[in-house]
Order: structure tokens, then sequence, then C-alpha cells
């Protein structure tokens, strides 16, 4: 399309507020976002489906637009604080991108105080001239009462937090344990002791394992067999429980609370693998041979009892030295445990030849104490015991996806793409810039990628050259259409092992029943896609694994709704992780608050143009250096290096730059943590001057004392429009929220 015709045409899409007052609407065909000013957001508010018009394109050709129809108003609660300023009645609304408060009239307000969180609905949208009014719906609390902020959280993001009548009355009817007509057409496997491990502070245990040496071929193997809760059982399709799970699709997991998606009698109870109790269960019974490869599996449904509930620390510990307490203690389950650690080295062999990526990246967990308040943030390390189980999960997971895909049966597959072109040329200028001898070809493999973080694992900069590689890669989703799994190098992927908490994975277990039984699972129903859905939908529609377009075939209804399926299963996985970031980064706020004015060593975890985010060494907490706070030279954005370099030193800060800060400033509405240089570490400094002596222009000279440059040295180059900009506006606040994940900010 052409330019002219491009500014006469009209999109529909969601709008997405901004805190600082303007806006964008997020088009339905996945093309760029249309920038709305201020002015243009006075009569809608964030998450209105609109059609807007682009009447302008900036320098950059980023399109601005002006709102022509609001198709449909929001019907998602907002939730606020509510105030009375003047005799006026108000919800400042807890989510900024809404961006205006909500006028409440006296007679509205219920019981609500002044300063409690409350549930607002709209009685009356925004105008051009005219606020949005409401009445409260619900009083949540005070602002400081504990878990406010899951509370908050879970209408937020619109995630499920009760389960309805029904669903609670049909698992009330449920049994308290296995009936012995439950028992009928199944493996008994009561005698084989089948162990679960798992995190000291699992209460569900939906996977069991066990493991036993066995000829495969002419060659040694193993006997691998992975039990996984037989929900499916319990679950009936279309029954109510099987709809709250399905409009759930997740548990969601937050600091000290869980929000399950099966009932608790089934989640910790009937359902869950616990220990000397009987339990239903589907197993996949696989042979493995010394190169790690499955050489033949078989699923079936099976009667099981659990011979022990381990840990991750226990099991590690007992593996580590096989004589300790722990050993003695597991002696009758050591044998067991031994076969599977040298079942899990063989496929872990596999692992590394088929190339998937395999990068150690830090992640965090949240100790908080019995008031919901957070004691402290502390590495979550992986050992042997936690790698044995992912990897016996992940055959499991693929003999599943094979199983399904050689029976010609539609089902639920896990896709991850490889990265798109434009993320491969950013990777590939990042590399040359960095000096790093390989790349990634025209269409890359998991293996090159894995090739680099290894040949640059020694490099001080290799925790930054890691990032950027996970940074190129898509996020993975579910779809009936099998492009296999990039980052793992499967060819087919699925999930099986965890239907207490995924909906995909009992689907999954659906079809693979009906398989065995040599019938074929049908959804009941097609789901209607809502907003998360469909947008998600309109990206995907027609991409490739290249990112190319490709014709859509007409498709069956079966195949629709399993699209539909999908696509709802990935949105609220997105939903799900958004709300527990969001939940988070409220905890990171309120425990940095208490250390205002404190100083502490960081490393730059981002860089954008507005400035860095630092997360601290010792507290695992994220939060923005504006650029003005850098000291008084220009910065330039370098995006090929992720860096911002000083133009009169030549100082840089890349990602994986030490440096010390002080928390300045805490934002507990806007979930953002400020901080100002207190000085930057000497290598940075003394990489920079080296760096800036490489250069044709030579450096400042510094003092001998102080080690300023002196008078006379050259002065800095004039402003360019982009530094200028940089050094008379604010960070665009609420860019990235404490403790969140990266997002590149829209035009």
């Amino acid at each position: 399309m052409s330019e002219k015709n491009s500014l006469l045409a009209e999109y529909e899409g969601v709008v997405s507020g901004h805190r600082d007052g303007h806006g964008f609407v997020i088009r339905d065909d996945g093309q760029a976002d249309i920038y709305l000013p201020s002015n243009e957001m006075r009569a809608v508010l964030h998450r209105d489906r609109v059609k807007a018009r682009v009447v302008r394109l900036d320098r950059k050709g980023r399109p601005e637009g002006r709102v022509t129809e609001i198709i449909e108003r929001s019907r998602a609660p907002i939730i606020g604080r509510l105030l009375n300023e003047g005799g006026v009645w108000l919800v400042a609304p807890e989510d900024k991108r809404y961006g205006q408060d909500v006028l409440i009239p006296r007679a509205a307000t219920g019981a609500a105080r002044t300063g409690q969180v409350v549930v607002v609905e709209l009685t009356e949208p925004p105008a051009l001239y005219g606020q949005p009014v409401g009445r409260v719906k619900e009083v949540l609390g005070e602002v400081d009462d504990p878990g406010m902020e899951i509370e908050i959280a879970v209408r937020k993001y619109g995630v499920p937090h009760e389960f309805s009548d029904a669903a609670l009355a049909q698992a009330r009817l449920l049994p308290g344990q296995v009936r012995a007509a439950d028992r009928v057409q199944r493996i008994d496997l009561r005698d084989v002791p089948l162990v679960t491990i798992d995190g000291e502070d699992a209460r569900d245990f939906d996977d069991a394992v066990y493991c036993e040496p066995a000829k495969v071929g002419r060659g040694k193997g193993w006997r691998l067999l992975v039990a996984i809760a037989d929900v499916s059982h319990y679950v009936q399709t279309g029954s109510a429980i099987d709809i709250d799970a399905y409009d759930r699709a997740t548990s969601v997991y937050f600091p000290r609370r869980v929000i399950p998606m099966l009932p608790e009698k089934l989640s910790n109870g009937l359902c869950s693998l616990n220990p000397d109790v009987e339990r239903l269960c589907m197993v996949c019974d696989m042979l493995v041979n010394a190169k790690g490869e499955v050489h033949a599996y078989q699923f079936y449904p099976a009667l099981m009892f659990s011979h022990a509930r381990l840990t991750y620390t226990e099991v590690a510990a007992l593996l580590q030295n096989t004589r300790g307490p722990e050993a003695a203690q597991r002696s009758a389950l050591l044998p067991a445990l031994l076969h599977l650690h040298e079942v899990y080295r063989a496929l872990l062999g596999a692992r590394q030849l088929r190339g998937a990526v395999d990068f150690e990246t830090v992640e965090t967990q949240i100790v908080c104490d019995d008031a919901g308040r957070i004691e402290k943030i502390v590495p979550r390390s992986r050992n042997e015991a936690h790698k044995l189980i992912e990897e016996a999960m992940l055959a499991a997971n693929v003999c599943s996806a094979h199983f399904i895909s050689t029976s010609k049966h539609i089902g639920l597959f896990r896709v991850h793409e490889g990265p798109t072109p434009e993320k491969q040329e950013t990777l590939r200028q990042y590399l040359k810039a960095m000096g790093v001898g390989q790349t990634i070809s025209d269409n890359p493999q998991p293996i090159e990628f894995q090739q680099i973080a290894n040949a640059t694992k020694d490099r001080p900069e290799a925790q930054q050259i890691h990032t950027m590689l996970l940074r190129s890669m898509q996020q993975a989703i579910y779809t009936p259409h099998n492009e296999g799994h990039f980052g793992l190098a499967f060819e087919a992927y699925t999930h099986f092992t965890s239907p207490i908490r995924r909906y995909p994975d009992l689907l999954v277990h659906r079809v693979i029943k009906a398989i065995l039984a040599g019938q074929r699972y049908q959804l009941p129903v097609l789901p209607t896609p809502g907003e998360a859905q469909a947008k998600l939908s309109k990206r995907l529609a027609g991409r490739s694994r290249t990112g190319a377009a490709e014709p859509v075939k007409k498709a069956s209804v079966d195949s629709l709704a399993w699209q539909a399926a999908g696509l709802h299963c990935s949105a609220n996985e997105r939903r799900a992780d958004e709300a527990s970031r969001d939940v988070e980064a409220w905890l990171k706020c309120k425990y940095m608050r208490e250390h205002l004015g404190e100083e502490f060593s960081g490393v730059v975890s981002s860089v954008t143009g507005f400035g860095l985010f630092v997360t601290l060494e010792a507290m695992y907490v994220e939060g923005l250096v504006h650029i003005t706070e850098l000291g008084g030279e220009y910065f330039r954005f370098d995006e090929a290096r992720q860096e911002l370099r000083g133009e009169r030193t030549g100082i840089r800060y890349a990602l994986g730059s030490r440096v010390r800060v002080q928390v300045s400033r805490v934002d507990l509405d806007g979930r953002r943590i400020d901080f100002r240089l207190v000085t930057p570490q000497d290598d940075v400094l003394l990489r920079a001057l080296r760096d800036k002596s490489g250069q044709d222009e030579d450096p400042p000279e510094p003092d001998a004392r102080s080690g300023k440059p002196r008078r006379g040295s050259p002065k800095p180059a004039a402003a360019t429009p982009q530094t200028a900009r940089q050094k008379k506006f604010p960070a665009p606040a609420g860019a990235r929220s404490a403790g969140g994940k990266s997002r590149p900010n829209r035009p």
C-alpha cells in the first residue's frame, strides 16, 4: 500500500494507554501500532476497541492516528483507590494506562472509605469534555493489607480466581480415594517404586519417575517410566470443572499463593501423586539406549503407589554422596535413583548432540514473611536433580508429540519458532559489533546459538552476549500445526506432563486415550476468541518459521476449534505471566521503599535510549538509571552494541557493566524503582579511556591528581536532535516495571 493510501485507510484495534497520557492502537492485523496523542485519548480508555485513521507519519515513518469510531467499550473493571478531593469523590486507577480518574457519585461509593482499594464498574464512558463515571462494585481493603497486591493483580488481568458453584458442587461429589471401578483396564504398577521429585514448597505432584537397566537392541540401556496424574479420568469434557479449567487454562503462581486450574480436592488430593496412596496415572514407558535415544515407547493407563515424596535438594545430595546420610535413609530407593541419573546423563548427551539451546540463567525466589512482606530475594539454583527430572519430562513430551502426529490425530503442539529475519539481522549486527568471530546463518539452527554461547562463555561480556541470544528468540505457543521446537531442537514437541496445572496437557491426555481406544477426540465447542487471543491470532496468521507470509489454507470446523483452543491457552499463559510479574514488581517496590537512600553494587541488565536498567547484585531487584543521572555529558545509544557511549570521555555502559547506584525513588503505583548513579566502577572508566585512545581523535588528557579532563581539552560535540531530546525530556515513566522483562518502546 502506498504512503498516500495508508494515510486514508482505517484500521481496527484495541487501545493501549500509556501512563504519560498518550496511547496506541494495537492493530488487529499485527502491523505497526498507531500512536494516539493525549487529546485523542480523552474519549477512550485503555482496552477499548476502536477504529482509527492514520493522519500522519513521523520522521521515522511511524504512524500517528485519530480515533474515528469506538466499536466496543471494555467491560473490564477498574481497580483503584477511592479519594475525596474538595468534596468530589473519585477513584484513581491503579493501572496508570487508564489515564483518567473515575468520578464516583456520593451515593455510588457504597461502604468504601477514603483511601481504600476498590473495584469500579463504569456507568458512563469518558467523553471529549467529560470524565468517566462509575460506581464502587467491590471493596478490596487497605492498600497495605497482606495479599492486596494479589487481589489487585487477579482483577487487573482478569484472572478467574473463584470457581463456579457448579464446579465446586461437582468436586464435592468426587470420591476421596481410588475406587474399585477406577482400577478396571489399568496396568497395576503399585509394586514399582515410582517416586515424585519436586521442590520443598510444592503442594501438588503430577509426575513420578522410575528407571531400571534394560537391554535395548544389542546394547545396554534403560527402561524409563514417567507416570503422570490421570486428570482426564475425573475431569470429563464439557463438565462444570472442565469449563472452569478451560477458562483458566493454567494455574497462576504468586509468592505465597497459587490460583489453581482445578479445585483443591483434585489438585492437592485425588489427582496429586501423594506418597503412600493409590493414584490413577497415564504412563509413558520408554526404552532409552546408551546414546540417549528413545528406542521404543508405549502409553497406557495405570494404577500406581508413590513410594516416596523426594525433594530436589535431597536427591542432589544423595547423588553427590551415595554413602551419606541421605543415601542411608533412602537405601531401598537408591538403585533406581542411580539408574535415573545414568539415563539422565545419556539423555543430556543426546541433547548436546542435537544442539538444543541450554543457557545458564539466574532465576530468583521471593521469600516472604507471614504478613506477605519480602524478607529476602534469593537465587534459585538448578542442581542435578532438577536437570534429571527436566530431561525425563522432555523425553515423555517428545514421545507424546510423536504418538499424536504418527497417529494422524489433531492435537496441540508446543511450538517454538526460530528468530524472525529482523531479529536475526539485529543479532548479526550485535555479534559483529562485539567482535564475536561466529555468527548465525541465513537459516539458523539451534546448535549455532549454543556454539556461540560456548565460544563466548569465558569472555567478560558472556552474560551480555547470552542475554542477546535469548532475546533474539520468539515466545513458544500452543497450536495444532506442528512447526517443531527451535530452542529444544525437536521436530515435534508437546506438553503431556502437567495436566493438574496446564489445560493443554489435559487435552493431550484425552487425545492419547482416544487413540489408544481407536477413537477420535473432538473438542465439544468452538471457543470464542477473546481480546488477547484475537490479537495473538492476527499476529500469527499466515506466518511461517522464517517469518514469510504463507497462504492460509481453508480449515475445517474441527481444525478451527483446535486453533482457537491453542490461542486461548497461549494468551492465558501470557496473562498468568503478566499477573505474576506485576505482583513481584509490587512486592519489590515495597521492599525497596525500606532502602531509600542506600547504595548498592549492580549490573546493567538492559540498555535503552533513555537510560540503563540495573539489577542489584545483592538483592536481585531491577531499577532505572535515567540518562540524566549519568553525568554532565551527552550519551549516544548504540543499538548494535546495546550500549550508551559518552561523546566526550567515551565511557560506555553496556549489558553486564558493573556500577554503583543509590536508591533514589520508588513508585509503588507505577511499579517503578529509580536509581541514581553514584560512581562508575574504575574498570568501566579505564576501558572507556582505553577504547577512546584507539580512535582517530585523541582522548582528553586527564589531570594527574583528579583524573578529570584538563582545561583546554576538546569540547564535546554539539548535541544531535536525539541527545538533545534525551537531555530535555524525563524518562518515559512505566516503560519497564520493576523486576519485569524488557519491553521495547513503542513509537
